[in-house]
């Protein structure tokens, strides 16, 4: 099976407990095939996650593909400066399978990923959680006002996609994406989530809720009970400065993330120090909002 991370040099903070509860929660890891698209990524990460593989005793195969994501995805719209989040569009074009799990580095999985191996898409392009009608979405006015969708419009996150390349590749959904982009390279207010809600429409086949659970900053647990993909929706992540003050799964996180990894990315940085500055108003609304700070 094969499964995917789009990432930078700064996502790798993260990564590092999404690869290792990936490989420990997974019935038989032989059966995967990681593939990174990496941008941004220094001389020596792609040594550090093989490293990685091997402390946790990954028994699958590997592949890395260098992009250069603003040189490729420069005229769009950025998230904070930052243009990798477009890499997933790409994956068709290097994967040959039929199927591919697409992965957030900021997830914990609690589950065994391999009960996707034979999902029925119904003739669909991909499948997601469903997320909410599109008139709670962040670009509601993009989709209600420009493409003339229907309030009541179906949205996911695009943190857990499953791919179902073959219809991607026979639907041309590139020259789709590439169309709406071009059009409209200014209204991609979440970036790559806007892109693959736009050329669904709306139909889209549904994973069960549990493979994509939000844990918000300043909730008490995630969204929904149980044993699930928790992805760290919004700022601060547990791993970001004031993380483990402000977020409520920092122990979950941790508890995930090697003491290697910590020693290799968790420390204070000028990438760090720089993610802080542009989510400060995130972390300034937690404080205000009386979100305890622990010690």
């Amino acid at each position: 099976m094969d499964v995917v991370f789009n990432v930078n040099h700064l996502g790798l903070i993260g990564l590092g407990a999404t690869l290792s509860s990936l490989i420990r929660n997974c019935s038989d890891s032989s059966e995967l095939k990681l593939w990174f698209l990496c941008s941004d990524f220094r001389k020596n990460d792609k040594i550090k996650i093989y490293q990685l593989l091997q402390e946790e005793n990954f028994t699958g195969a590997v592949e890395y593909i260098d992009f250069d994501a603003k040189a490729l995805f420069g005229h769009l719209r950025s998230l904070h400066g930052d243009w990798t989040g477009y890499g997933r569009l790409l994956i068709a074009n290097y994967i040959k399978s039929d199927i591919a799990l697409y992965l957030d580095s900021d997830l914990v999985i609690q589950l065994d990923v391999l009960t996707l191996k034979n999902f029925d898409f119904k003739g669909e392009v991909l499948a997601a959680v469903f997320g909410s009608q599109v008139i709670l979405a962040l670009e509601k006015a993009f989709f209600i006002d420009k493409l003339k969708w229907k309030e009541d419009t179906g949205y996911f996150n695009s943190g857990v996609v499953l791919f179902n390349l073959k219809k991607w590749r026979e639907s041309n959904t590139e020259a789709k994406w590439k169309g709406i982009a071009k059009k409209y390279p200014k209204e991609l207010l979440t970036i790559d989530q806007t892109l693959l809600n736009a050329v669904c429409e709306g139909k889209f086949a549904k994973l069960p809720p549990e493979f994509n659970n939000p844990w918000y900053p300043g909730k008490e647990t995630p969204e929904k009970p149980g044993k699930s993909i928790i992805h760290f929706v919004g700022s601060p992540k547990p791993w970001d400065v004031f993380g483990k003050s402000l977020h409520k799964g920092y122990d979950t996180w941790h508890s995930y993330t090697t003491k290697f990894w910590e020693e290799e990315y968790c420390s204070l940085s000028a990438d760090k120090v720089k993610r802080t500055w542009n989510i400060k108003r995130s972390v300034w609304r937690l404080i205000k909002n009386g979100v305890l700070i622990r010690n």
